[in-house]
């Protein structure tokens, strides 16, 4: 992936990582186009940056989709990276019965938006120069957080899926996995202090310069996601599985 010249779509860029990244996008030289449902979260992103361009939208709403993708691309028509980052996070007790519609929101937003917004933009994508998708998973797509039991399922069908959208574009289209760890943003309440995490500047520092290396690795992970990553790989993951889940006081 070209590290400026590009036109970025990137989902999810009023808040967070993705804000993070479509600021750091645009001041290496690209131009990058910020989406979500609320459109002054977009605005702040764009605040003081000529080249980042606002425009709402619902990734949960198939029809938004593709009446968006439509606009985009006549308004951007060199459009050549897209990237996956919205998601949401929702806590809950899945031992239990409840009120399935936050599960139901967060597979729809975190799996099957990327999918759409991926299905209206792949035939474009496929004829641009130097075109790529990164597609935005999670640590806990490689052990699961059983509060969080759906958005972990979701991340781990985000790296699944990213593995079969890399074989099936590849010469096309770049597929890249962006797989943060426990970083501090507003994904949860009380979350951008929280103790342990990463703080959000050193993990977006640690993200651009492995954006930087050539060729782009297909999956950016920085050093904290080892834990994870690799629990599996060296025999750990019962116990960092237990770890991970294990009751705080």
């Amino acid at each position: 992936m070209k590290t400026s010249g590009n036109t970025i779509l990137l989902s999810g860029g009023g808040s967070g990582i993705g804000r993070e990244l479509a600021q750091r996008w645009h001041d290496a030289g690209n131009v990058v186009i910020v989406t979500g449902r609320t459109l002054a979260s977009l605005e702040e992103t764009a605040k003081g940056r000529a080249n980042i361009h606002p425009m709402a939208l619902d990734v949960g709403d198939p029809a938004a989709i593709q009446a968006f993708a439509g606009e985009v691309l006549a308004r951007f028509p060199a459009l050549n990276v897209l990237v996956n980052n919205a998601g949401i996070m929702p806590l809950e007790d899945i031992a239990n019965p409840r009120d399935l519609s936050r599960a139901e929101a967060c597979v729809t937003t975190n799996f099957l938006g990327p999918i759409r917004l991926t299905d209206a933009l792949v035939a474009h994508l496929s004829a641009q120069a130097d075109a790529a998708i990164v597609n935005v998973s999670s640590g806990l797509a490689f052990v699961p957080l059983a509060s969080a039991a759906v958005y972990s399922a979701t991340k781990a069908a985000i790296h699944s899926w990213s593995d079969s959208l890399r074989l099936a574009l590849a010469g096309k289209v770049e597929v890249i996995e962006l797989a943060p760890p426990a970083v501090q943003t507003e994904l949860t309440p009380g979350q951008s202090t929280r103790e342990g995490y990463m703080p959000l500047d050193e993990f977006i520092n640690e993200v651009m310069d492995l954006f930087a290396q050539q060729p782009t690795p297909e999956l950016i992970g920085v050093q904290r996601l080892g834990f994870l990553r690799n629990a599996e790989a060296e025999g750990r993951y019962a116990e960092t599985l237990a770890m991970l889940n294990a009751p705080h006081t």
